[in-house]
């Protein structure tokens, strides 16, 4: 018997509250990796009608000017005119920042296996910034390895954010946010059955216009065309009327936006953000490295989905768990899989490891806190990469 099931997965603009905030954080981040890029930062934002607050902590040898940096982020993102709602210029910056917990930082600085035994120490026992489970995924229905749920609404939202700023749709503002729904038969996309696109906009446009406009220039040229049929549904902009928006209508928040920052909804996702945290915190560092391998053992052949979890104890360097599951497409015994996974010589999940073979001690954050974290092959992310698959293959063919 076949089996139909719907996905839905939804983006947001960079122009949207929280993606306001996850962009000042990150950016935060990315100044101070600028100058140290040995900077721990853990740097939370909060926006709403006229302000932006900034707090967390950071210890760090840079020299930042923090107000600046977030006034840029503003502008960057279209918040830098009358009749927006929100203005780069005017709005008011609170900072409330301090310095890392020594008991964190100790922690982070020599790991529990360098207090155990000193002797054993090498340059890759940092210990973990924080426990916690970490997920990474990949599958093989689309080029990018990625659920088309959620690559769809990133397209939608880039495709969205693309017009406005071309002044193809002047009318447009900065806040919008996207959501599709794919019918699946048998576990492949064959269709999409709901497209929900909401923009805000200039204030006395007609209703009529900017759903012809929306339909016919963002959601058409995203949407590919044997995707769509008679049962395809057009929700744009469905309360009729989206004039206030950005921080003037809704408080944005950093790390609110976690299943539009991964997989959609598919898979699992751990506990944590990625923005406005150096690559110590392994909510990030391991996110990252858990996409990287699922998305190599996907392109090596040895499954059509694959989900990489990885467990941390804070202030320990190894992981204590590290497990694959393959959702029942496995090619090969999933036992293998989980044994290669595991395997030092495959990938070595210790934070410093991670953070040394990714390269994430550079300021590279900013860009990756809008339309995703994974899937980004416009960006040339290093946890995009597929330089494991003929050492996963060579290594399970040693194992027959």
């Amino acid at each position: 018997m076949s089996l139909h099931y719907l996905i839905s997965s939804e983006s947001v603009t960079g122009g949207h509250p929280d993606k306001v905030c996850d962009q000042i954080s990150d950016a935060v981040l990315d100044a101070h990796l600028e100058q140290d890029p040995d900077s721990r930062v853990a740097c939370e934002t909060v926006v709403t009608t006229d302000r932006v607050i900034v707090l967390g902590e950071i210890s760090s040898q840079a020299d930042v000017d923090v107000e600046a940096v977030v006034r840029s982020v503003l502008k960057d993102i279209g918040y830098d005119a009358e009749g927006v709602g929100f203005n780069f210029d005017d709005c008011e910056v609170h900072l409330l920042l301090k310095e890392q917990s020594a008991d964190i930082a100790c922690g982070v600085d020599i790991s529990e296996e360098h207090r155990s035994d000193p002797d054993s120490c090498d340059e890759n026992l940092m210990g973990a910034g924080d426990q916690g489970m970490m997920y990474g995924y990949a599958t093989n229905e689309t080029e990018e390895l990625m659920p088309l749920p959620v690559l769809l609404a990133h397209r939608l939202t880039r495709r969205l954010s693309e017009v406005r700023c071309s002044g193809e749709l002047d009318y447009l503002r900065p806040d919008g946010k996207a959501q599709v729904t794919v019918r699946y038969l048998d576990g492949r996309p064959v269709g999409v059955d709901a497209v929900v696109l909401s923009s805000q906009h200039r204030d006395g446009i007609e209703y009529e216009t900017l759903k012809r406009d929306i339909k016919s220039k963002v959601i058409l040229p995203v949407i590919p065309a044997e995707l769509v049929s008679e049962r395809t549904q057009y929700f744009i902009n469905p309360t009729g009327r989206f004039v206030i928006g950005g921080p003037q209508s809704d408080v944005g928040l950093t790390g609110r936006k976690i299943i539009v920052d991964t997989y959609g909804g598919v898979g699992r996702v751990g506990g944590g953000c990625f923005s406005g945290k150096d690559a110590s915190k392994v909510d990030r560092s391991g996110a990252y490295a858990a996409r990287y391998v699922a998305k190599n053992v996907v392109a090596a052949g040895l499954a059509d989905k694959c989900e990489v979890a990885v467990a941390y104890a804070i202030g320990v360097a190894r992981p204590v768990s590290v497990w694959v599951d393959c959702f029942g497409t496995a090619k090969v015994d999933e036992a293998r899989i989980n044994e290669m996974v595991a395997d030092v010589e495959i990938f070595d999940w210790r934070p410093y490891a991670i953070i040394k073979r990714l390269g994430l001690k550079q300021p590279i954050f900013r860009r990756t806190a809008s339309y995703g974290h994974f899937g980004r092959d416009d960006l040339g992310l290093t946890w995009e990469i597929l330089d494991l698959v003929e050492r996963m293959r060579d290594w399970m063919a040693s194992k027959n």
